[in-house]
């Protein structure tokens, strides 16, 4: 059977904060936390970089996130940036590389399929990790003014 991770990003602001879900073993792991100074899409792959990393062995791996941008991204854009060393077909240098080349060598260690949901459709698991990466940045501004 594969393992299955759910992701997900939130930058209503600054910080931004990142959710993920391995609902397996007894109890399902939960991790979360924050990043200053960030966008929507760094939250969201880190939230899939952090849910591979938890994997304690290689194996197969379904991670459904609702960002089009990290899947296409990591799916079908990587190998053609790559191709024109790290440029879009624009010629721009791909942002965020860095996050990019991790998310793709941590891909590479497992057999990884990847699934989009739509964002706040009713998805239990999606909105579980919504709730997480809002939770994060809910911690961090009460660090922030304690």
């Amino acid at each position: 059977m594969d393992l299955e991770i759910f992701t997900d990003g939130a930058c209503p602001g600054n910080p931004g904060g990142w959710g993920t879900l391995l609902p397996f073993g007894n109890p399902e792991k939960e991790l979360w936390g924050f990043e200053p100074g960030t966008t929507n899409n760094p939250v969201g792959w880190l939230a899939a970089i952090r849910g591979i990393e938890a994997l304690n062995r290689v194996t197969s791996v379904v991670l459904t996130t609702d960002s089009q941008y990290v899947r296409k991204g990591i799916t079908e854009w990587v190998s053609s940036w790559k191709a024109r060393g790290w440029k879009t077909a624009a010629k721009q240098p791909v942002k965020n590389k860095d996050l990019w080349e991790e998310l793709e060598q941590l891909q590479q260690a497992h057999d990884l399929e990847w699934k989009c949901v739509k964002r706040h459709s009713g998805h239990i698991e999606n909105e579980r990790v919504d709730a997480l990466a809002n939770l994060s940045i809910d911690e961090m501004e009460s660090i922030k003014w304690n």
